[in-house]
């Protein structure tokens, strides 16, 4: 163990490579070789190999323990998020619930416009709890009931689901990224929310297109088997007490979000709710209850898709997910407390020059960080932190940093299957990826929102649209704040001071 007094050096780049090419070489052999979709063990590996390095580069042992906690601790509120919504999904589908949603579902909606409504619903309840892995959980996972009795394929009904829950937490004020993406970059959270709008807004309605052709293509006029879709609803009428009351549940839980009370204590507020209606309208005792809240529902309709979506939830369901979040974060936190990652990113900046440039890296970056760390608020806020000064150097506002690290972090993080968002998804919505049912990953070339931003955001970069320079006020706020500011004088940009002044403080 290194001497306590040493100082640890920084990796090179090809040091800092290192952990994270073998831990993606271990990954793929684990993926594509072995073909089993647990990734836990990989991610162990690489962090073992982390500490290797770390401690070749003169580290103590306390020193990256606490650097790995550090990270796993600042993620705890989110794996209470994701212990309440097991608690959910299992006494909503027990109080019916999630049987009344679907049930309601399939008779109100139009198969053909499904999918773009499905998108829009999870947007909006989204946007009212601040948390997409709630919405994923809850109404996501009603969704999917639906989407099965119409016969849609699950990646397509997931893919909208996740398009929507996740737009709907970039843009909430309540959502912990989006608030913590503001932070990390030194920016107003609703000029940062309004600055997003110009990448988000045609991305959704892009989305909204695609998934309205592709509900006419695979769910022509006239080919919706009715049978099918009475067959379901005669059989949940058959196992549950179905009526309008027992949506009330997730009508306190959305109540309470457009009040604003924090999500986990609104969550929660469902989980009383729904328990209190499995004993008073399915009959359920209070012993029941707590066994579907900690193990999940179990049931036998006789029908394939609505036997596995309802036969899961609880505490317990989670725990695959909880503890490759948990390896997933140490994973990175042990990553940036040995600089490795801080190294990668250095050495992005000296290759680029240009704010096109930077914008892409940042964006490119976020991204990077989500696939190798697995960790949606480690890859907005170590970017955040990193490439903040160039901004600054530059004279360009670091609105333009918040919305790249939001557009690479929030959004690409449930579309790494190994990633926390990833893993959750294909968790709470039975995708069956673990069982063997990999074509259900298409799900993520499908949540067109998600990887769309990013791409006209880019777009943006390169054009010159929506990137603003830095104002009069955003200038004096740096230096009230003391910001630090790169010297960029070397590669051709001016005194970010003196050129805001020449500029009469405008921002264009």
């Amino acid at each position: 163990m290194a001497d306590e007094d040493t100082i640890p050096r920084k990796p090179s780049f090809g040091l800092a490579l290192v952990p994270v090419v073998l831990t993606l070489a271990v990954l793929g052999i684990q993926l594509f070789y072995f073909g089993n979709f647990v990734p836990h063990i990989p991610l162990a590996i690489g962090l073992a190999i982390t500490g290797l390095v770390g401690v070749y580069l003169g580290h103590d042992w306390g020193n990256m323990e606490d650097g790995v906690f550090r990270v796993i601790n600042v993620s705890l509120p989110s794996v209470s998020v994701l212990i309440v919504v097991g608690m959910i999904i299992g006494v909503w589908i027990a109080s019916g619930t999630v049987p009344s949603l679907i049930y309601y579902g399939l008779l109100v909606l139009s198969p053909q416009i499904f999918l773009a409504a499905s998108m829009i619903m999870c947007a909006v309840v989204s946007v009212s709890l601040g948390t997409s892995w709630g919405t994923v959980g809850t109404v996501g996972l009603a969704l999917m009931g639906i989407g099965a009795g119409f016969d849609v394929p699950a990646y397509w009904t997931a893919g909208a689901v996740v398009s929507g829950a996740f737009f709907g937490d970039k843009v909430s004020p309540l959502s912990d990224t989006t608030n913590l993406a503001p932070a990390v970059t030194g920016v107003n959270l609703f000029d940062h929310i309004r600055n997003m709008m110009p990448t988000t807004v045609p991305a959704m309605l892009v989305s909204l297109g695609l998934y309205v052709w592709a509900g006419y293509a695979l769910v022509g006029e006239g080919e919706v088997a009715f049978d099918r879709i009475d067959a379901i609803t005669d059989a949940l009428a058959a196992n549950f007490v179905i009526s309008p009351w027992l949506l009330v549940p997730a009508a306190i839980v959305i109540a309470l979000a457009v009040m604003r009370k924090p999500p986990l204590p609104s969550l929660f507020a469902g989980v009383v709710a729904g328990a209190i209606a499995a004993m008073i309208a399915q009959g359920s005792s209070l012993q029941e209850v707590f066994r579907f809240a900690n193990s999940g529902y179990a049931i036998d309709a006789g029908i394939v898709e609505m036997d596995s979506l309802l036969n899961r939830g609880g505490i317990q369901s989670m725990m695959w997910t909880i503890s490759l979040i948990l390896i997933a974060l140490g994973f990175g936190g042990a990553l940036e407390r040995t600089g490795c990652l801080q190294a990668i990113i250095e050495k992005i900046l000296s290759k680029v020059r240009s704010f096109a440039g930077v914008q892409t890296a940042a964006i490119a970056t976020s991204t990077a960080t989500n696939l190798v760390a697995g960790d949606p608020y480690l890859s907005i806020a170590l970017p955040g932190r990193m490439y903040a000064p160039v901004y600054r150097g530059m004279g360009r506002s670091t609105l333009n940093l918040s919305r790249a690290v939001e557009e690479g972090g929030t959004l690409m993080s449930p579309l790494i299957p190994w990633n926390a968002g990833g893993a959750f998804v294909i968790s709470a919505l039975g995708l069956g990826i673990i069982d063997g049912d990999v074509e259900n990953l298409l799900y993520i070339p499908l949540s067109f929102a998600c990887w769309l931003t990013p791409i006209i955001g880019i777009v943006y970069a390169w054009t010159g649209l929506f990137s603003p320079m830095a104002d009069e006020a955003e200038l004096e706020d740096w230096k009230a704040r003391d910001r630090a500011v790169a010297d960029m004088s070397a590669y051709g940009y001016a005194d970010p001071f003196e050129a805001g002044r020449a500029r009469g403080g405008s921002a264009r």
